[in-house]
This record gives C-alpha cells, sequence and structure tokens, in this order.
C-alpha cells in the first residue's frame, strides 16, 4: 500500500470506531475493541488498561467478535468496567496455562504452559486467563476459555476465571476449562450473579467462596466422576446456591458417577434448587474433601423425565484430615420449601448497597420500522436506550446515540439493529 492508500484506509477504521460512518462521536460505547483495527483497541487488555481509575459508573467495553489470546487482568483500581460482546460463540478470550508446579520430568506436557515455569511464555502470569480484581464487574456475551484444560481434558488447576471481588455479575457467557474452570471471591461478603451461562469441566471446576448465586445455567460435566463445586465458606449467610440450573454433560459423564461437590475448607454451603439433571448423578451426590460441610443440601432435584431425584442415599456423613488429626462432620441432604423460597435473588443480591444486576441484563426490545436506503438506516427509538448497534449480517456496520445511521458502504447482508441500555447490555 502507498501513504495516500494507508491513510484513507485508517480514516474510513476511524469512522467506524466512533460511530456510522460520521465524524461526531456517536458511539454509545466508551471503547470498542477489534482485532481488525476498526475499533480503538486491538486488544481486550490495551482497552481495560486505557480506562480510568476509580470509576463510579460504569466504563462500557465493546468487544467485537474474534478470539483474543491474551490474559485480562482488571485491577482493583478499575471498579464499574463492563465487558460486553458482540457474540459469546464468536467472542471469545482464551489462553492456554496452567498453575502446575515442576515435575520431575521436565517433559511433561504441563510444563511447558505452566506460569511456574521459567521457560513457558507464561511464566510469572497470573494463574487464570481472566483476573477480576475491582467490584462492579460486568460481562455478557463472551466466551472465557482456557485451552489447556480444554485441549489437554486433564490437570493440573487451569482456570479460565478468578473473580475475586464484589459485585461480579455474568449473563449469557461461557467458560471453559478442565480442572478448575472458575474460583469465586474467597470474602464470604462478596456476591456473584451468574445468569444464562454455560459453565464447564471435570474438577471442582465452579470452587471459592462468596455468595454466589447461579441462575438459569448448564453445567456441563466433561468425564466420569466429574465433581462440580468445591466452595470454602466460613461465615457465609447463603454460600452457592443454583437455582432453576441444569447439570449435564457429554457420554463420559453420562455413567452415573457424577458428584455435585465437596467441601474445600472452613464451613462451606452449597445447595442446589429446582436443578434438572439430565445425567445421572452418583446416588451418594456428594464426597469428601478437606473439611465438613456446613451445609450440602437440594429442594426440588428431578431427573431429564421430570422426577424427583431419590435423595435418601445421599451423603450425609463426612471425614477428613485436619491437622494430622482424622475428623467427622455431618450435613443434612435436603432443605424445605421454605427454606428454598428463601434462597433467591431478593435476598442474596441486594444488600444494603442495592446492587441490581438483574437492571445491567435487561434487555431491551427490538427497534421496530426499520429503513434501509442506499447506505443509510433508521428505526424508530427504543424508550432508555443508550444507543444502538448496527449490523451488516454477522459484521458490526455502525454505533448510533440517535435513531439513524449512515453506513460506510450499501449493506451486503441483512441489516439489524439492537438497542444498548445504560449499562452496555445488547437487546433484542
Amino acid at each position: 500500500m502507498n501513504s495516500k492508500t494507508d491513510l484513507i484506509l485508517l480514516t474510513a477504521l476511524a469512522f467506524m470506531a466512533v460511530g456510522c460512518g460520521t465524524k461526531e462521536p456517536t458511539n454509545p460505547f466508551d471503547a470498542v475493541v477489534a482485532q481488525d483495527g476498526s475499533g480503538d483497541y486491538r486488544s481486550v487488555q490495551e482497552a481495560i488498561d486505557a480506562a480510568p481509575d476509580s470509576l463510579t459508573s460504569p466504563y462500557l467495553i465493546f468487544v467485537k467478535n474474534g478470539a483474543y489470546e491474551e490474559q485480562v487482568v482488571i485491577p482493583e483500581s478499575k471498579p464499574f468496567l463492563h465487558l460486553i460482546g458482540q457474540d459469546k460463540e464468536q467472542t471469545i478470550i482464551h489462553l492456554k496455562l496452567n498453575v502446575g508446579g515442576r515435575p520431575e520430568n521436565l517433559e511433561e506436557d504441563y510444563w511447558k504452559y505452566s506460569v511456574h515455569n521459567p521457560e513457558s511464555v507464561n511464566f510469572e502470569l497470573e494463574g487464570a486467563v481472566v483476573v477480576v480484581k475491582a467490584p462492579h464487574f460486568y460481562t455478557e456475551n463472551i466466551s472465557y476459555i482456557n485451552d489447556y484444560g480444554v485441549m489437554a481434558q486433564n490437570g493440573p488447576q487451569a482456570l479460565a476465571m478468578k473473580s475475586h471481588a464484589d459485585c461480579a455479575a455474568f449473563n449469557n457467557c461461557i467458560f471453559r476449562s478442565f480442572q478448575d474452570t472458575w474460583m469465586t471471591t474467597t470474602k464470604d461478603h462478596e456476591r456473584h450473579y451468574v445468569n444464562n451461562c454455560w459453565i464447564e469441566g471435570a474438577v471442582d471446576y465452579l470452587y471459592g467462596g462468596g455468595d454466589v448465586l447461579v441462575e438459569n445455567s448448564t453445567f456441563y460435566n466433561v468425564r466420569s466422576g466429574s465433581v462440580i463445586v468445591a466452595p470454602c465458606h466460613t461465615e457465609s449467610r447463603f454460600g452457592y446456591v443454583i437455582r432453576d440450573c441444569i447439570v449435564d454433560g457429554n457420554e463420559q459423564a453420562s455413567d452415573g458417577k457424577q458428584l455435585l461437590g465437596r467441601p474445600w475448607h472452613n464451613s462451606p454451603k452449597a445447595q442446589f434448587v429446582n436443578t434438572e439433571m439430565r445425567i445421572p448423578v452418583a446416588a451418594e451426590g456428594w464426597t469428601d474433601m478437606g473439611t465438613a460441610p456446613g451445609l450440602f443440601a437440594e429442594y426440588g432435584s428431578r431427573d431429564a423425565g421430570g422426577n424427583s431425584v431419590d435423595l435418601s442415599a445421599r451423603k450425609t456423613e463426612y471425614s477428613y484430615t485436619h491437622e494430622g488429626k482424622k475428623k467427622s462432620g455431618s450435613s443434612r441432604t435436603s432443605i424445605t420449601q421454605d427454606e428454598a423460597d428463601q434462597l433467591v435473588y431478593a435476598n442474596m443480591i441486594p444488600g444494603e448497597d442495592g446492587w441490581d444486576p438483574r437492571a445491567i441484563m435487561n434487555r431491551l426490545p427490538a427497534p421496530e420500522s426499520i429503513n434501509v436506503s442506499d447506505n443509510g438506516v433508521n428505526w424508530t427509538p427504543v424508550q432508555d436506550a443508550r444507543g444502538y448497534i448496527v449490523l451488516d449480517g454477522d459484521e458490526v456496520a455502525g454505533f448510533s446515540t440517535d435513531n439513524s445511521c449512515r453506513l460506510m458502504h450499501a449493506p451486503r447482508g441483512e441489516v439489524t439493529v439492537k438497542a444498548i441500555n445504560a449499562y452496555g447490555a445488547i437487546g433484542a
């Protein structure tokens, strides 16, 4: 290319970044990430690094479709970051790493990707693909994948997500690895809300602490004898609550040996409420680990046919070793309807500060009366929309803060317009 051509290309890309082919900043997002250079940044971490510190209101980062091979760390200094993907199947943040210790045989495959290996490109990286350290983090429509876990289908620990912060919310996302896919906060008072997500793994693949409410999500097991949760709570009010979710898995995981969880540390709590078990879970349901649970219980569990699951053989007695001494403890296996009715969003999530992630996730309706004429697009405004994203097929054609858009070229595919709410969530 000559310099004149380069200038024309860069100018066109700049127009795409700010809005629908205009010179005015008509983008409802604060930053756009795109691998092809059509956004403000080519990597997710670059956008995060450029975000202001000490925010008190949402900073919206839109990530276009692409496979972003990088580690993403959100430092404590950057609260209120909202990471919005274009499409959860096509917007992927991934990396191949693990936290395995030095083996006697340095030819072990995992060692090449260990953060503890001085010869590895991952040396001294944080031990997860994505690490959230700041409160009020929100994300939707993104796949978070640890390539080591998915490709090896084996240990050691290979986190896709580590969310060590209060008020963390996740909507319509995918989390994939094998061992320890997702570690939540270890502070009892911190809250997570997870909705409509896919969480995949085999060994303790949701573990940690905090009051964590997971709703309308699928836990996907990828081997025989998988263990879903391994919580550690001390004085948590609720612990892990898995509500209106699905337990599913591949053919290997369909042999009736799957387990709901095991107690990691302290006095952990995990309660499965109205769970649909599409693959059979072992009769005992739970197993031993490092302590006795404060409460491991179920309510309303049903099989793939809608029949109530028999809890009569569920594990009630636990044994473990602490400081060289064998100890034991017990837990009941079920809760009452009244108790289950308390394990709901209104009781678990808002807290004294009124945090309301459901409001963040609220999908605005689809714009009506979309008209396309040559390069111009207009539509009926959507109430409460912060702005709009305009798609030409699967390609982002532009953004707008009003109800019209001038595209860079005539549409090549079907034009779609989606409203964006005040928090960056993409509507119908």
